[in-house]
């Protein structure tokens, strides 16, 4: 693996999918400078935690990921944040399929970055196709009803009596920290 440059630091770079996932594992053991942690969805790159880090990195530094699919979702997103990473100088390296990118790769190393991070959009996209499939076998069979409400029937009686009488939806889902969407969803009810 490529040495960060003289002076350059290591820094480390965390993504879970869900506020409950454990983090320990991804970066376990190795010597890093800085670590930054997101617990989001990686569909797109727009994180709070990578974009600090994106921020944060400079010529010469070495962005540690545990895997591909950390960083990027789709192999567009990820051959994008590579490559821009590899022309500010930033080392890009992933701990659990041993590759470096530097930006000086070989045909090789550029060939296993397009594979491997379409395999891991491919993955993803098998486990959303799994996931529909089950959710639609369980609404068929009376077992699914989705995810349940948060709100209080007193707080759903409120938006609706509030709506009626002409306050604004987006105001109300400010005040009551939702979307838009579910206060059109409380309406539809």
């Amino acid at each position: 693996m490529m040495a960060a440059k003289r002076g350059g630091k290591r820094i480390g770079y965390i993504r879970v999918s869900s506020v409950d996932q454990n983090t320990c594992r991804q970066l376990d053991g190795i010597q890093l400078d800085k670590i930054y942690t997101d617990k989001a969805s990686g569909k797109d790159t727009n994180r709070p935690q990578l974009q600090a880090a994106l921020d944060y990195l400079r010529d010469g530094d070495v962005l540690v990921v545990h895997s591909m699919d950390r960083l990027a979702r789709s192999l567009t997103d990820l051959l994008q944040l590579v490559e821009t990473l590899n022309r500010r100088g930033v080392v890009v390296e992933f701990v659990k399929n041993q590759l470096t990118f530097t930006g000086d790769d070989s045909p090789m190393s550029k060939l296993m970055l397009c594979v491997m991070g379409a395999v891991s959009e491919f993955e993803r996209a098998m486990i959303k196709e799994r996931q529909l499939e089950g959710i639609a076998k369980a609404k068929q069979a009376g077992k699914y009803r989705g995810r349940q409400s948060t709100m209080t029937p007193a707080q759903l009686q409120a938006i609706r009596d509030r709506v009626a009488a002409g306050a604004n939806k987006a105001a109300l889902a400010r005040e009551f920290k939702v979307t838009r969407q579910t206060i059109y969803n409380i309406l539809a009810a």
